[in-house]
């Protein structure tokens, strides 16, 4: 990319795509199906795994700066759901990848040569040791990069250790098998990315690995995804307590309405009852002056 495709592309993520009239306006917006709801959201798989060994070329749609900048002022004002969209096509990678990482430690346990449950638990030991070190190491190497340079030596320190406990968890291991078996490289898959890991990997290799883009590309995704599952299921729980909230509203509304028509009810009763006597007293008092009527003319 040129520094002239740069400088624009800085621009369209900072102002959108109004940025430089109507004249130059993109005709899609951001809430067009074409463009990609997770790109808006800083999380397509497609971008994240870009130029990795698990590139996954480009995605069907539309990626847009401008669009991005456009979203997220909009999204000040109203929320749009995406992350439950982003949260759906990100749970379908994952599961795939996942079933890959599973396919593959088949692969291994088939081919590799099967050992005791005594000396797997040493080898599983060496390998996590390995992978602490190659985690701190590309840790340490990026706060130093950042000019952390205190916290960056506090890590190498513990890495030292942690290189005495692989030293002797490597012992252990070489003295409980015998020696043409210990030569051989003992795989295990990296349960975040999918890439395989050997036992005699040096701390080089295994902090490349950690700290390289696959691996932290696979870690922000599978954050991102966890982040949106809560989310979701905050937006779920906030919908029940809505949902009881409103059936609540109407069970009381209906109760009110009840006892509305009972004392409508109770009206017209006591209201009939009324003119019932009132009608009574008035035949009462016809009554008593016909007879009254009829003893004078007598």
């Amino acid at each position: 990319m040129s520094a002239h495709d740069q400088i624009r592309a800085m621009l369209d993520q900072l102002m959108g795509t109004a940025r430089n009239g109507d004249d130059d306006k993109i005709t899609v917006a951001f809430d067009d199906q074409r463009v990609c709801k997770p790109f808006l959201l800083g999380c397509c798989q497609y971008e994240v795994l870009a130029a990795t060994r698990m590139d996954l070329g480009e995605c069907p749609k539309i990626h847009n700066l401008a669009l991005k900048a456009d979203y997220e002022a909009a999204s000040k004002d109203k929320d749009y759901f995406y992350d439950l969209e982003a949260m759906e096509q990100l749970e379908a990678f994952v599961a795939d990848a996942d079933r890959k990482t599973e396919q593959a430690r088949k692969r291994l346990a088939e081919t590799q040569e099967e050992l005791s449950a005594e000396v797997a638990q040493k080898a599983d030991k060496v390998h996590e040791l390995a992978e602490r070190i190659g985690e701190t190491l590309a840790k340490a190497e990026s706060l130093g990069e950042e000019g952390l340079v205190d916290e960056s030596m506090k890590l190498m320190e513990e890495i030292d250790n942690l290189r005495k406990q692989k030293s002797e968890a490597e012992a252990e291991y070489r003295q409980s098998i015998p020696a043409a078996t210990y030569q051989q490289q003992k795989l295990r898959v990296c349960e975040v990315c999918c890439a395989y890991l050997g036992i005699h990997d040096n701390d080089r290799r295994l902090a490349d690995h950690f700290g390289g883009k696959l691996h932290l590309g696979f870690i922000k995704i599978r954050e991102t995804l966890k982040e949106f599952q809560v989310i979701a299921e905050e937006r779920r729980r906030n919908r029940r307590d809505s949902l009881r909230n409103r059936r609540a509203i109407e069970v009381e509304e209906r109760e009110r309405g009840r006892r509305r028509r009972s004392r409508s009810k109770s009206k017209e009763k006591e209201k009939d009852s009324r003119s019932k006597r009132s009608r009574s007293r008035s035949k009462e008092r016809r009554d008593r002056r016909r007879s009254r009527s009829r003893d004078r003319s007598q």
